[in-house]
């Protein structure tokens, strides 16, 4: 009978990219970036454009840091 090889097991990834996934949660805290109505884009105020470039932001840092961190297979 044989046993399952203890490398199998997945090991914490500890990569200093993981950092990046804290700008879209602390970026969109910081109130002096979006306390505004100026400029508008398209008739749009600042806050609901600003808000749709955080989630921009949030996907492409993800992505970002996934691809750079995924172990090849």
């Amino acid at each position: 009978m044989t046993t399952p090889r203890d490398d199998r097991r997945r090991s914490p990834d500890y990569s200093p990219l993981n950092w990046l996934l804290l700008l879209p949660v602390v970026i969109p805290l910081v109130p002096p970036l979006f306390n505004a109505v100026e400029p508008r884009l398209f008739g749009v105020p600042l806050f609901y454009w600003l808000q749709l470039a955080f989630i921009v932001l949030g996907v492409t840092t993800t992505t970002l840091v996934y691809r750079a961190t995924r172990r090849n297979r």
